[in-house]
């Protein structure tokens, strides 16, 4: 009874509906954690096998360092599993675990819903069942980033070379300098002549 009275004390108030809800609701932040690597929700919970892209447009997303000051980067297209990231990501801490205050960014995630049907199954019956959640990587691709206060470049190559056996596709050690960053938009080539209208 009494907490019927306080939620009507604070909903019939005339603060504000932010403060009112605050007061009912504490504010979490939520942290996603790399051991379930998988989207909160989907419209569909089956799709489509698809390709992994193959850039022809001269699209450069995701091939510059973002955020740390060194890289991985893929030099041919590869479809991952959230397991295999996973992996990937326990090992480098497990290889860095010295480094105090390191960081880790994910430049890819795995939302694709993948199935399979069993062996020696005949045709027809529907799609088969959910098995694992992947992501499609094209060429060049940046997946993996890292900076640490102590973290040299020895370490960080070590370390990403071991992350590159995991992967079953040529890859690239990355070192975040002019180059390697993104471009300023100013910098960047015209990609088009503009249309000019008849007279």
């Amino acid at each position: 009874m009494w907490a019927r009275k306080f939620v009507g004390n604070i909903l019939g108030s005339r603060a504000p509906l932010a403060s009112r809800l605050s007061a009912l609701v504490p504010v979490t932040q939520q942290t996603r954690s790399l051991g379930n690597l998988q989207p909160r929700r989907r419209k569909y919970k089956k799709a489509q096998k698809g390709r992994v892209p193959v850039r022809v447009g001269n699209s450069t997303k995701g091939n510059y360092m973002a955020f740390g000051d060194y890289g991985i980067r893929v030099k041919d297209g590869l479809r991952l599993s959230a397991n295999t990231i996973g992996a990937i990501h326990g090992m480098l801490r497990r290889q860095l675990k010295a480094v105090k205050g390191l960081q880790i960014w994910l430049r890819v995630f795995p939302d694709i819903p993948v199935t399979t049907k069993g062996t020696e199954v005949r045709m027809g019956k529907g799609k088969g069942a959910f098995d694992y959640w992947a992501c499609r990587v094209p060429k060049d691709k940046i997946i993996f980033e890292m900076r640490g206060p102590t973290l040299n470049l020895e370490l960080a190559k070590s370390a990403m070379r071991q992350a590159g056996f995991k992967l079953g596709v040529p890859t690239e050690f990355v070192v975040a300098d002019e180059t390697t960053r993104q471009p300023k938009k100013k910098d960047l080539p015209k990609t088009c002549i503009p249309f000019q209208h008849a007279k």
